[in-house]
């Protein structure tokens, strides 16, 4: 674990966050800047840069975070669907060095439109 990591300090329970599911291996919280709203955030307890380390034994535990987090988002925000979003390295958008996955509630319409295209 890195001492300054901010996801291993919330995982040590250093640094007090809401927690909406919790498992042996992951965790997930309100994401602290959310794009979305009930946009949150599934995070390893163990410190991997990115989801390339994540070890395949973690698979189980990872997509039952993912699952309960992501039904407990759709009852409390009334949606429809949402998506999974993994950024692994700063050239693809990491910001922090620490494995997680952003859920993101969507409601149907909500103009929020997720795009592979180049920046113009």
């Amino acid at each position: 674990m890195s001492e300054e990591c901010i996801f291993c300090k919330i995982a040590k329970d250093e640094v007090n966050a809401e927690k909406i599911y919790e498992n042996k291996e992951f965790f997930s919280v309100p994401d602290a800047a959310p794009q979305i709203e009930g946009h949150s955030l599934v995070i390893s307890k163990k410190h991997f840069k990115d989801a390339s380390e994540l070890p395949k034994e973690l698979g189980e535990d990872l997509l039952d975070c993912i699952q309960k987090t992501a039904k407990k988002l759709l009852d409390r925000f009334g949606a429809d669907g949402f998506n999974i979003i993994n950024n692994a390295s700063k050239a693809a958008g990491q910001i922090v060095d620490h494995v997680h996955f952003h859920i993101l509630p969507r409601k149907e319409g909500d103009g929020y439109f997720i795009s592979l295209k180049k920046k113009e």
